[in-house]
């Protein structure tokens, strides 16, 4: 099973892509991270971010075909590290491959988060999309460790 981060963006700080690559490498056991960068829409003062948003989200949904779609979103459920574990088991169970969509500065447009039937929130805090990324990576292989029995995450009782 692949779990997919489709994410708004192609350059990344050399922090980002060593951590993100550092957390993609340790997954095994039929499960893979793959990374799928898409293009941003171009800004400029005259810009119409509605349109771009929507540029944007055609190219995350277009990338992220065939896949059991997840938003990442301020307003979607929190969840804790256990029940992304029981998410990731449920999304290998049924054998599909999922999406973790990430948009870009100004977020995802309407349209995405109607595509998407799971939205995933960080928490309250507005985080830069880069770091989003991070974020995501290590708490899917911390997820992923705690479904293998794997001693890496180290939660409280």
């Amino acid at each position: 099973m692949r779990l997919k981060l489709v994410a708004v963006g192609r350059r990344m700080p050399s922090w980002v892509e060593a951590g993100v690559e550092d957390y993609r490498r340790r997954f095994s056991g039929g499960c893979t991270l793959e990374i799928v960068p898409v293009e941003a829409a171009p800004r400029r003062k005259t810009t119409d971010l509605g349109r771009a948003k929507a540029e944007e989200g055609a190219r995350l949904l277009k990338a992220a075909e065939g896949c059991h779609k997840i938003a990442l979103d301020i307003r979607g459920r929190p969840w804790s590290t256990e029940e992304l574990a029981e998410r990731l088991d449920h999304w290998i169970r049924h054998g599909t491959d999922t999406a973790l969509i990430i948009g870009g500065a100004d977020g995802l447009d309407p349209a995405t988060l109607a595509a998407c039937p799971e939205h995933w929130s960080l928490g309250p805090l507005t985080l830069p999309h880069p770091l989003v990324r991070l974020i995501v990576s290590e708490q899917l292989y911390r997820a992923w460790s705690l479904r293998q029995g794997h001693p890496y995450h180290r939660g409280a009782p």
